[in-house]
C-alpha cells in the first residue's frame, strides 16, 4: 500500500476540500514513479472518502509541473522501457481518477505546465485557474513520444480537433491569456492571488449541492 505520508505528494482534507499538492519543487514537480504511485493513491483516497466534496490540485514552488522526470528516465538505462510502461500506467490511472471523481477538481497553475504530466493533469481537471505567469506546452513529440495521460481524448474536447492537432504536433508555448482564449483554462488571475482564488472556488464547490455537482460533471 502506498504511503501517503511520502513528501512527493501532499494530501490534506479540510472542510470538504482535499488539497492535493505535487511536492518536488526543486525539479519543477517532475513526475517519477514514486510520485506517480503516490499521486494515484491520493486520488483513490479522495474517491473513497465521502467527506471530500471538492479537490484542489496544485504544484509547490515556481512551476506547476514540468512533465516526466527526464533525468530519472535517463538513469534507467536498459530498464527504461519497462520503467516508462509502469510510469505511464500510473499517470493514465491518475488522470482517469481525476476525470471520474464525483467531486469537482479545481487545478491552479503557476509557471510551467508541460508534458503529459503537467499538460495532462490540466486537461483532466474540471476547472483551471491560471496565474498570469503560467505557460503551457505539450512537448511529447519533441522527445520522440506520443501524448499520454489521456490527452488524445481530453485535449480535443477542450479546444477542438484542429487546434488540438496543432498543439500536439507543433508544441507551441501557450501563455495564460492564449490558454484562456482557446478554452484550455477557465480563468486567469494575478500570481499574487492565485492560491486564494483557487481555494475560494474549491470551497464554493465544497459548500454546494454535492450530488448535483457530481451528476452534472458526469453528464458533461
Amino acid at each position: 500500500m502506498t504511503d501517503l505520508t511520502a513528501t512527493t505528494v501532499l494530501l490534506d482534507i479540510d472542510g470538504g476540500v482535499a488539497r492535493l499538492r505535487l511536492n518536488r519543487p526543486t525539479v519543477s514537480n517532475a513526475l517519477n514513479l514514486p510520485l506517480l504511485e503516490t499521486l494515484h493513491a491520493a486520488i483513490m483516497r479522495c474517491h473513497g472518502d465521502p467527506g471530500v466534496r471538492a479537490v484542489l490540485l496544485s504544484g509547490e514552488g515556481p512551476n506547476f509541473c514540468g512533465g516526466g522526470d527526464v533525468r530519472d528516465f535517463a538513469a534507467k538505462g536498459a530498464h527504461l522501457p519497462d520503467y516508462l510502461r509502469e510510469a505511464t500506467a500510473y499517470l493514465q490511472a491518475a488522470t482517469a481518477g481525476l476525470l471520474h471523481l464525483a467531486a469537482p477538481v479545481v487545478t491552479i497553475v503557476q509557471g510551467w505546465a508541460t508534458g503529459g504530466g503537467g499538460f495532462g493533469l490540466v486537461c483532466a481537471s474540471d476547472l483551471v485557474v491560471a496565474a498570469q505567469s503560467a505557460r503551457f506546452m505539450l512537448g511529447a513529440t519533441r522527445v520522440g513520444m506520443a501524448p499520454d495521460a489521456g490527452l488524445s481524448v481530453t485535449l480535443p474536447r477542450l479546444v477542438g480537433h484542429r487546434r488540438a492537432m496543432e498543439i500536439a504536433l507543433t508544441n507551441p508555448v501557450i501563455d495564460a491569456q492564449r490558454a484562456l482564449e482557446i478554452g484550455l483554462v477557465t480563468r486567469v488571475v494575478p500570481d499574487a492571488v492565485l492560491q486564494d482564488e483557487g481555494l475560494a472556488l474549491a470551497r464554493e464547490f465544497a459548500a454546494g449541492p454535492t450530488r448535483a455537482l457530481g451528476t452534472t460533471k458526469r453528464l458533461l
